[in-house]
């Protein structure tokens, strides 16, 4: 699947929160950022923990998660570089307000909360860039509820294949995401979601192949979960 990834001459290349940074103070960010290497399934941080750090995605991909006391879990989002998470602990420096969990092995950077409020003072236009990320993040939650609400399960999954695919214009795109992943972030049974797949797959718009899944017709998803486009 094809995503922006960071230049490798800078770390930051791409990250909205630090784009309008002079080189010199990006440079000093990444100095002040500790590398951090995460395995597929390893858990970066769980709800409650210290939100002592902000975490720059470089490669691979986290899943953000809650889960509920009978011990199920809704996906909330899967950040990707050069997206970054753990924004809202450091605004108010609070516990986790979610779990994190590497769904592909995965590089970042650590920014200490430290680190980073020094940062703020002497620049504060990136107030304005948290801000902006965390209103995204309120933003994406609210649509979740609202497709609770207004969208089947074959259409909240259909709305999940699109966000997944990114902005790719490939005939075929790729999602490293197995079925009980998939139902998490849909919020479905993984057999309700199974059938929804099987029944896109029926139609010519994905097929599965093991633990991926090739979208082969998003418009055909996007009009499914009724997505202007």
């Amino acid at each position: 699947m094809d995503h922006r990834m960071p230049d490798p001459g800078d770390a930051l290349t791409g990250v909205d929160m630090f784009a309008g940074l002079e080189p010199e103070v990006r440079q000093r960010v990444i100095a002040a950022a500790v590398p951090r290497h995460y395995r597929k399934g390893q858990i970066l941080f769980v709800e409650h923990d210290p939100g002592d750090s902000l975490i720059i995605m470089k490669r691979g991909a986290v899943a953000v998660f809650r889960t509920a006391p009978t011990g199920e879990r809704a996906v909330l989002t899967v950040v990707r570089p050069p997206d970054v998470l753990g924004e809202v602990s450091l605004l108010d420096a609070s516990t986790r307000s979610a779990s994190a969990e590497a769904i592909e092995d995965s590089q970042a950077l650590s920014l200490s909360r430290v680190a980073f409020m020094e940062l703020v003072h002497s620049n504060p236009r990136i107030l304005d860039a948290v801000m902006r990320s965390v209103g995204g993040l309120i933003r994406r939650l609210t649509e979740q509820n609202a497709d609770h609400v207004f969208l089947d399960l074959p259409g909240r999954v259909a709305k999940t294949l699109v966000r997944l695919s990114g902005e790719s214009q490939a005939p075929m795109i790729t999602i490293e995401l197995n079925q009980s992943q998939l139902a998490e972030m849909a919020g479905g049974s993984r057999q309700s979601v199974n059938q929804a797949i099987g029944s896109f797959a029926s139609r010519g718009w994905l097929r599965t192949e093991g633990r991926r899944i090739v979208v082969t017709d998003v418009q055909a998803l996007r009009r499914r979960a009724g997505m202007q486009g």
